[in-house]
């Protein structure tokens, strides 16, 4: 791996004398998130460019040369991304490693498997065994931030599409940065408070919006919105492609059709990667509605805005696709 070569290199630098902690981040929602605490004070790396996959993704050397710098390491985990656990140890050894998977007030659902999914309880378990503070942050020392990287964990790793598991999220990112850059404790405190603040208003205008809509029955191309749909009380009849993406097999394709027939499906869902010929395998007759879904904002501006726009484009799609008309 490339980044390997680049080790030796990047590890001498550090941030030693800075005032602002250099942050390292994974995916886009993850860094606007972390830009939105930062907000004033300083501005995160991103590692996962907008439109690569998550789930497998070879850095560049620049990408590995801000984590080797990094003071603070923030991702969702190894249940989305366990190639990265690997670089963070070996690049950022010393930096402090927050893995919001693990954070307490993480709400996590189980991954679906089969091609349809069955009515089930949107119930979800909550990571609250962990020490925390007033925002609900996670105490983060290094010794207890290594641990169970070994493998991906039995959950859905797409965590950061319930608005609520991001809002906790804003709670532990800042007291992650106060403890590393207490002379901003106040803003880094300010912002994720506002930040919080403006999510709960944004969750409850969109369950209004969807709430004349549970019960209409769709189909999703990737089973990324798992944790979308048990927030707002939507549910998908089925997947196209499997959790990781991977393409359907001819046999899945089937399997689909007659889930479509049967539960009287009204929309597919869409992804930019997605190919259109499956829409006219799946329906040959030309009668359902198609919108695109994109649950990692590829096409949003990077930034502190871009979770909350894209949760709200996600609503978007749904009310487009799933309103009758």
């Amino acid at each position: 791996m490339r980044w390997l070569l680049c080790a030796s290199t990047f590890l001498w630098t550090s941030t030693a004398g800075a005032d602002v902690p250099r942050v390292s981040t994974d995916i886009a929602p993850v860094h606007a998130l972390v830009a939105l605490v930062m907000e004033g004070v300083g501005s995160p790396d991103l590692t996962i460019p907008p439109g690569a996959t998550p789930h497998s993704y070879a850095m560049r050397p620049s990408e590995a040369r801000a984590l080797a710098g990094a003071d603070l390491v923030v991702w969702v985990g190894p249940v989305l991304t366990p190639w990265l656990a690997e670089p963070i140890e070996t690049l950022a050894p010393n930096a402090t490693h927050l893995t919001l998977q693990d954070s307490a007030g993480t709400e996590v659902l189980e991954n679906r498997s089969g091609v349809a999914f069955e009515a089930h309880d949107h119930g979800h378990d909550d990571h609250d065994d962990h020490g925390t503070d007033a925002h609900g942050a996670e105490a983060h020392g290094d010794e207890a931030e290594h641990d169970d990287h070994d493998a991906p964990a039995a959950f859905d790793p797409h965590l950061w599409l319930d608005p609520v598991n991001a809002s906790a999220w804003l709670g532990t990112i800042s007291d992650a940065l106060i403890r590393l850059d207490p002379d901003h404790a106040d803003t880094y405190r300010a912002n994720a408070a506002k930040g919080q603040t403006d999510l709960a208003r944004l969750t409850a205008t969109i369950e209004t919006q969807l709430k004349p809509l549970q019960g209409r029955p769709f189909v999703v191309f990737h089973d990324a919105y798992h944790y979308f749909e048990g927030r707002f009380g939507t549910e998908a009849s089925a997947a196209i492609s499997l959790s990781d993406g991977a393409a359907p097999s001819a046999a899945r394709l089937s399997e689909l059709r007659d889930v479509i027939a049967e539960t009287q499906a009204v929309c597919i869902f869409t992804e930019p990667q997605f190919n259109p010929g499956l829409v006219a395998a799946l329906d040959g007759e030309g009668t359902l509605k198609t919108a695109a879904l994109d649950p990692l904002g590829a096409s949003l501006t990077l930034g502190p805005t871009l979770y909350p726009e894209l949760i709200q484009s996600l609503a978007q799609s749904f009310v487009d696709c799933l309103s009758e008309g």
